[in-house]
């Protein structure tokens, strides 16, 4: 028996082909939206798909506004951080961050479900989120994906 023909294949960063995509967060929830983009941007939908290599796609993300939160999570979720100071917490709602920029809103549930390391940190530089339909990246010839 050909014992090659039964070995896995592990990507590297030379093998690794990386397409890039847009999808329309027009109306879509914004936790299930948020997991669909982690997954593409994490190669999970790719037959090769390799945990500790960056194997995923460029994903741009449109109409980021339009992105909608069931129940009454736009005045109930908090989002928490500290400045680092003595009595730092600050607390805000997706209702202020969408005022500041809705875009924020999908970024920061996409890097949610991103791994807390390196290769995250190196796979969330491949998300670009815009507020409107329009996008700057029209050379890269994305595809479009819809779920």
């Amino acid at each position: 028996m050909d014992t090659l023909s039964y070995k896995t294949k592990s990507a590297n960063a030379a093998t690794v082909e990386k397409n890039w995509v847009v999808v329309d967060a027009q109306a879509a929830v914004l936790g299930r939206f948020a997991s669909e983009v982690a997954k593409i941007l994490r190669g999970k939908h790719k037959p090769y798909y390799t945990p500790h290599v960056d194997c995923g796609d460029n994903v741009i993300v449109i109409n980021a506004d339009k992105v909608r939160l069931t129940g009454r999570k736009m005045d109930e979720k908090v989002y928490v951080r500290h400045t680092g100071y003595p009595g730092g917490q600050r607390i805000s709602t997706p209702k202020l961050l969408k005022q500041k920029s809705a875009s924020i809103l999908v970024e920061k549930a996409v890097r949610g479900m991103l791994p807390k390391n390196r290769l995250g940190r190196q796979l969330y530089r491949n998300l670009y989120v815009y507020n409107g339909a329009e996008h700057p990246h029209a050379a890269q010839q994305p595809k479009e994906i819809k779920f």
